[in-house]
């Protein structure tokens, strides 16, 4: 079963992921919260050319930071941008009647609900904010259309209460400090929205000692700065142990106490919210890893409480081994999901998007057969990691299949949708392996389709 992400010789990945809270907000007295608007492929609501004249229209574009993407929603059902209301022209209730800017009248095509599943919807006509022909291209006007649940009709809106509407924390792609020139994480979250990521590897120094990389201190080095830095943008990290290469503290530790203390040492120091145990390669295979893995798993989530435990696998095309998992179910541990690596299957010229649904579906079965779930109880217990541009076995997943993959996940609500990896989103300038994606692309384009997950 391929389940390789080589990083050259060092490291390989793996992926689960937090993840986002998309635009940051500000909540005046239980009132308002103000923020982006983040919908269809990670991209803003905007007000054309920054003009706050009546008329001017609403629009998708990408995240800048600036006024013209600040939103207020307030208690009063308005939602506010430089000083006026997003307001349907003409007072019109017809799918297609276009929304725009226009001083505030307190009339009803200027009121709005946003919903826990995160449409916004205008009461008057009982049709949702859409992004017209679900085009995600600069400038592409927002309109009312009939509520139908597509991904351009799902916004990421600050909440009046004070907070945005319940999601899970989902997408988290991964970051690598091991070498090379890694991305600064405040220049993707500017860009995109994203806030969390998952960082890369913590390994075994020697017996059963944690460090990144097996070589960088766990603490006070450029790690720990990342960390901050997140941290500082309002966002936070999930450290993944594991990966193809290098000395797995699941195998280097010779009991499942001994691996819980290692677990442990990391969660404190950085007082975790979410871990990522990435089994590949030879701890996957090991049934005595298996087991020795699971049982520390048990004793941290019990030690623990609200901990999230994701575990990242290798899969075929048709789903992943079940081994790992029947062990896990057998022997009572729950996970907050199972992540799935959907790549390296062998050969160019394959539809990527189509064989990430193929296999998440055999993961989902997995799920029912070792659980005993309903099919909605296993997609919500489920994630995918995927690999973006050309990945180690020359498949190419592009950015199209990234909305693929996206369109699954927001259908089924899965528990996680991750990829290996930020430092990868960036088009190719001769930089050393795994710093971009291989294939055309502006940069961050993909960590911006993932953006607009809503759960």
């Amino acid at each position: 079963m391929p389940r390789t992400r080589t990083l050259s010789a060092s490291t390989a990945l793996a992926v689960t992921a937090l993840t986002l809270s998309t635009g940051l907000f500000t909540a005046s007295p239980a009132q308002a919260a103000t923020g982006t608007v983040t919908g269809l492929a990670g991209k803003c609501l905007d007000v054309a050319g920054a003009a706050s004249a009546d008329g001017t229209p609403v629009q998708l574009y990408d995240c800048n930071g600036t006024n013209a993407q600040q939103w207020t929603v307030g208690s009063d059902g308005t939602i506010r941008a430089l000083g006026k209301c997003l307001d349907v022209t003409g007072n019109s209730t017809a799918d297609g009647a276009k929304a725009q800017l226009w001083t505030c009248t307190g009339g009803a095509n200027q009121k709005w609900t946003v919903t826990a599943a995160h449409d916004i919807v205008n009461p008057q006509a009982n049709k949702c904010l859409d992004v017209t022909g679900n085009d995600s291209a600069n400038g592409t006007r927002t309109q009312i259309w009939s509520c139908g649940g597509g991904a351009n009709q799902k916004w990421n809106a600050p909440a009046a209460g004070g907070g945005t509407p319940s999601a899970p924390m989902a997408v988290a792609p991964y970051l690598y400090n091991g070498w090379g020139s890694p991305p600064s994480p405040s220049t993707i979250t500017q860009a995109t929205g994203v806030k969390w990521f998952t960082l890369a590897f913590v390994l075994s120094n020697g017996y059963c000692n944690p460090q990144w990389d097996g070589s960088r201190p766990l603490t006070g080095g450029v790690d720990q700065r990342t960390v901050d830095t997140v941290r500082g943008n309002g966002g936070d990290v999930i450290p993944s142990f594991g990966g193809y290469s290098g000395n797995k503290l699941e195998s280097s530790c010779s009991s499942a106490g001994e691996l819980a203390a290692a677990y442990q040492k990391v969660i404190n120091a950085y007082g975790l919210k979410a871990i990522d145990i990435d089994l590949e390669a030879d701890a996957y295979s090991n049934g005595t890893v298996q087991q020795r893995t699971v049982d520390a798993l048990k004793t941290v989530k019990a030690g623990n409480p609200g901990l999230k435990v994701y575990i990242t696998i290798g899969t075929g095309q048709s789903g992943p081994d079940t081994s790992l998992i029947n062990r896990a179910a057998a022997s009572g541990l729950s996970v907050d999901a199972w992540a799935i690596m959907p790549f390296d299957f062998g050969g160019a010229g394959r539809n990527m998007g189509s064989l990430t649904v193929q296999a998440a579906e055999g993961l989902k079965n997995a799920l029912k057969n070792a659980y005993r779930y309903s099919d909605d109880q296993a997609y919500r217990d489920m994630g995918i990691s995927s690999m973006n541009g050309i990945t180690d076995q020359n498949e190419t997943v592009t950015v199209a299949d990234f909305r693929t993959i996206l369109a699954y996940a927001q259908q089924h609500h899965l528990a996680r949708l991750t990829f290996w990896s930020a430092n990868r989103d960036r088009p190719c300038t001769g930089g050393p392996a795994d710093s971009c994606s291989g294939v055309g692309q502006s940069d961050w384009d993909y960590t911006r389709v993932f953006a607009g997950y809503t759960g």
